[in-house]
This record gives C-alpha cells, sequence and structure tokens, in this order.
C-alpha cells in the first residue's frame, strides 16, 4: 500500500498532475476518497493531486480564469474558447450538438464566444470513471484549459501595468483636489499596501494545489463560502466598471459636442442622456460577437492610450502653454475620504494577479514583475496629478480631460482616445459577468448563442440604466474604490493568508495582515459612507 501511495504522488508530479497511473480503477476511486479526507484535515499540508484539481474546477463560477485571461489579454488559450462549451458539458449530458462544433454555423444555437481549437487530450484515463464514483456532476478539470505558462518576463509586466493603469489615472488630479497635497501620502500608502497584498496572494496559490484564481484562493480559505464571496465582489467590481465606462464616455462626448440634446417619445433627453444611450448602442454590436478575439488584443493597447492621454496632458501645458492655476489646498479633512476610494481603484489588480502569475514562464519573477507594475503606475499617478492640479487647480473635474482646452489638437487626441478605448474595453469587461450566469442557465439545451446575446443585451441595459441614474463619474469610482476595491486588494488577500498559512506566520506578518484589514475596514466605511451621501444627495462630482 505505501509502494502503491509512492507510485501515486510520482504520477502527480508537476508534469502529469492529472493522470492516474494505476492498475485498477476501483483502487483509483479509494485514492480520491483517501486524498479528499487529508485535504480536511488541518494537520497535515495539501499534497497535490486529481481530487484537488476537480475540487477547485468544478464550483460556480468555472469561467471565471478563462474570462478574466481574455479582459486582460494574459490568455494563452485561443481568445475564441467558448464557455459555453465548458459549462454545457457538466455531468453526463452534454448539450452541444454538432451545431456548435461547425465553424461556418450562423444558427442562434452556436455559442456566442466560439472555440476555434479543442484542448488537446491527453493519455485515455478513468478520470470520469472516479467522478461518477464520487458522485460529482461537475466539469472536470481535463475540460478547461491547461494553465500553460507562455509569457515571458516583459509580457507579464505589460500585463500587469496594463491592469493597474487604465480609467483610474483620469481621476487622480481630482483625487489631490479633494484631498490636497498631503493626499499624496495615501497614494504611497495604497501603493505600497497593495502591492503588499499582491505578493500575499502569490504566496496562497503557492500553498495549495490547484489554486489558479482568485476564487480558488477563497475556496481554499473560506470553502465554498469564500468562494462565492469573492467571486459576486468582483463581478459587482466588473459591473461598475462597464457603467464607468458609459459614464466617461457620456462625459467626452459632451465635452466635444456640448449643445447636442434630442426629444424622445416626448422626453427632452440632455446630452449626457443622448451620448449615454449612443455609447450602449456602440457597444451592443461587440457584446453580440462570438469571436472576441480581435477586442482581446485591442484591450492590451489600454496602456498605450493611457500614456498618450497623459503625454496630451504633458502637452497642454508645457507646449500649448494654456498657463498653471495650481490648486492651494494642503489638507481638506471633510473630502478626504473621496481621495481614498479613488487612489485605491487605483491600485486594486488583484482580481486578476492570479492569471498573470499563472501565464509566466518563469512565474518565481512573479514579484518583480508586481514592483515594476506598481513602480511604474505610481510615477504615472504623481506625474499626472500633480501636473493636472497645478494646471487647473480647484476647477479640475473628475476627468481631467474636460479641463483641457477644447480647440487644442492634444486636447482632441486626448477626448477621442478617451471615448474609443472603453468602447473596445466593454464587451470584454462585461464577458465574465455574462459568463458566469450562463453558467446559471438551468437547461443544458438553453445554453447557446441565442441565450447568451439576451443575457448580455440585458447587462448592457442594466449598464445603461445605472449610467442614466448615477452619472457621477468620480463619485462613482470612488464607491467602488471605497467598498469593493477595499476587499479585494485589502482585506480578502489578507484574511485568506491568515487562514491558509494559520500556525506558520510570525508575529510580524500576522500583525501585518491585521494592521492592513483594519485600515481596509475603515477606508470601506468612511469612503462608502462618503460616495454614497454624495450620489444620494445629488452633488455627485
Amino acid at each position: 500500500m505505501q509502494r502503491g501511495k509512492m507510485k501515486l504522488d510520482e504520477d502527480l508530479g508537476p508534469d502529469r498532475q492529472d493522470d492516474f497511473q494505476t492498475d485498477d480503477e476501483e483502487n483509483q476511486a479509494d485514492r480520491v476518497f483517501e486524498n479528499l479526507d487529508d485535504s480536511e484535515s488541518d494537520n497535515s499540508p495539501p499534497a497535490r493531486n486529481l481530487s484537488n484539481e476537480i475540487y477547485f474546477n468544478t464550483t460556480w463560477p468555472q469561467t471565471y480564469r478563462t474570462s478574466m485571461d481574455m479582459l486582460t489579454n494574459v490568455s494563452v488559450t485561443p481568445p475564441g474558447i467558448s464557455f459555453l462549451k465548458l459549462i454545457g458539458s457538466a455531468g453526463k449530458n452534454s448539450y452541444l450538438s454538432k451545431e456548435c462544433h461547425d465553424d461556418n454555423s450562423n444558427s442562434l444555437i452556436v455559442p456566442l464566444v466560439y472555440e476555434e481549437t479543442s484542448v488537446k487530450q491527453e493519455k485515455p484515463t478513468s478520470v470520469s470513471h472516479v467522478q461518477s464514483l464520487i458522485s460529482t456532476p461537475k466539469i472536470s478539470a481535463t475540460e478547461f484549459p491547461p494553465t500553460q505558462r507562455q509569457c515571458s518576463f516583459a509580457q507579464s509586466v505589460i500585463n500587469g501595468t496594463n491592469i493597474l493603469c487604465g480609467i483610474g489615472m483620469m481621476t487622480i488630479p481630482y483625487a489631490i483636489k479633494e484631498g490636497g497635497w498631503l493626499s499624496f501620502l495615501l497614494l504611497l500608502m495604497f501603493a505600497a499596501i497593495c502591492c503588499y497584498t499582491g505578493i500575499l496572494l502569490l504566496r496562497c496559490l503557492q500553498s495549495h494545489p490547484g489554486v489558479n484564481s482568485y476564487p480558488d484562493i477563497g475556496q481554499a480559505a473560506f470553502g465554498i463560502a469564500g468562494r462565492l464571496g469573492i467571486s459576486i465582489i468582483l463581478y459587482m467590481e466588473l459591473f461598475a466598471s462597464c457603467v464607468e465606462f458609459l459614464i466617461l464616455v457620456s462625459d467626452n462626448l459632451t465635452s466635444l459636442f456640448p449643445n447636442t440634446s434630442m426629444t424622445l417619445a416626448g422626453t427632452q433627453l440632455s446630452s449626457h442622456q443622448v451620448f449615454a444611450i449612443t455609447a450602449a448602442l456602440l457597444v451592443l454590436p461587440t457584446v453580440w460577437l462570438k469571436n472576441l478575439s480581435l477586442l482581446s488584443y485591442i484591450s492590451v493597447g489600454g496602456i498605450f492610450a493611457t500614456l498618450l492621454v497623459a503625454l496630451c496632458l504633458f502637452w497642454v501645458g508645457a507646449v500649448d502653454q494654456i498657463g498653471f492655476n495650481p490648486g492651494g489646498k494642503i489638507l481638506d479633512i471633510e473630502n478626504l475620504s473621496v481621495s481614498i476610494g479613488l487612489f485605491g481603484f487605483g491600485f486594486a489588480g488583484h482580481a486578476v494577479f492570479p492569471n498573470v502569475y499563472s501565464s509566466m514562464k518563469e512565474p518565481s519573477k512573479f514579484p518583480l514583475v508586481l514592483y515594476i507594475s506598481f513602480a511604474f503606475c505610481l510615477v504615472m499617478y504623481v506625474s499626472v496629478g500633480t501636473y493636472g492640479y497645478l494646471l487647473f487647480g480647484d476647477s479640475v473635474g473628475s476627468q481631467f480631460t474636460l479641463n483641457m482646452p477644447k480647440t487644442l489638437y492634444a486636447s482632441k487626441i486626448a477626448k477621442w482616445t478617451t471615448v474609443v478605448t472603453p468602447l473596445a474595453k466593454f464587451a470584454l469587461t462585461l464577458l465574465p459577468i455574462s459568463s458566469s450566469i450562463e453558467e446559471l442557465v438551468p437547461s443544458p439545451r438553453l445554453r447557446c448563442y441565442a441565450m447568451s446575446i439576451l443575457i448580455r443585451t440585458i447587462l448592457v441595459i442594466l449598464s445603461l440604466i445605472v449610467a442614466l441614474c448615477v452619472p457621477y463619474f468620480g463619485s462613482v469610482m470612488a464607491l467602488i474604490g471605497s467598498f469593493m476595491s477595499m476587499l479585494v486588494a485589502l482585506i480578502y488577500p489578507c484574511a485568506c493568508y491568515l487562514k491558509l498559512h494559520r500556525g506558520k506566520l510570525s508575529n510580524i506578518e500576522i500583525i501585518n495582515c491585521i494592521l492592513i484589514i483594519i485600515v481596509g475596514l475603515v477606508s470601506a466605511m468612511v469612503g462608502t459612507y462618503s460616495a454614497t451621501t454624495r450620489i444620494f444627495d445629488g452633488s455627485g462630482d
């Protein structure tokens, strides 16, 4: 029996962790049960085995890792992978018909995000037999694309930077205006804390087998409740980002065409309302696409779009010489809570850090990727925040592009870049949410292209309704940063780290984690109260 266990351990090494090489299928099932029992013990470290892989990959949401890979362009599988195929093949009943495999089919039963190449299967195993023995009507680990490591160090740095340095940069001058010059200390503090908690997520990934995504970490630490809790928060954050995209596009188009208005069904629509509806109509065809590969490649250009907008800001001040009108606030305690949320949003890329780590050829260099990404973003935020507040002072808006003179070419470039980039990213941001909802469709026959269109159209309409009801870009971002980002970037990483490494941590590590959790809780409560108060009062930005 001991030799059998040694044989099993060898077969479950890094290169063959999903295969069983035993002579008897009944013994395989026995060993699966033994491993499951061992994994429930807090006193013994988890062994890397197939049961753990299945355990993490068979619980909702199953499509999180692959959909987030596409969103951030760290995907190492074909960009057009079909999530509906993955979720539809659960258990013994697979809903996939011949039409779902036909490249030329235009039928509505074809999955919206289409799989271009099938996952290469390895040697035949009796995994399905073992799964039936343990009565798990879920998706097996072998039905998911394997986590390959194909990203170089440079690509990983670009991915990490692209995650962090996005639309959050637009609000940094506004955050400085709200909190005063000394609020820069908060920016530095959140940069350091979020980088540290990113390292904690790495240690959580390494501490338990089968962990590949943030929901996996939540499940490893707190069971199914932990997985569901963090998944719901992450999807709420993504939905709020979709709302922000519509507001961002609407605000900048309104700045470009301020006198636009129209009457619809006897109702007079303002410029913001007209362009919010226009933005929703523009993104609607993109969410209907079967293959989002083109959008995934455009998405990686987000970092270059961010750099272009920042360069336009510097150009307006240095070359066009519009003049400086620096703000005089040193510290504004009353509005400092708004700065907390905005700064927190700017460094909360933790939802995708596990994906970046899993995609790296040299995962040991992931900490260096984090350091470089955070350092680059910190320099960008400090530079843009300082320059924007010096140029526009206390009149700076929630997006500094709105303050840039309309007649200057640099201003037009910045505004149009700000309009186009969110339109390209909207469908990919919505994809993880819609894919997770598609998993919950009860009937396998309904998990098809038509249902995908319906779900994604409803999500676009809902995001439009919220954008029309709450047209305050800065306040909404402060709410996201205060409530969701604090949970995702500060509280949850520390809580999972303390749970997964219980009994192995030094007193300093425990104290650090507890302090960060306290900072996260206080920031979340203060910032959320401030942002929601502004939204409900109608004071907005």
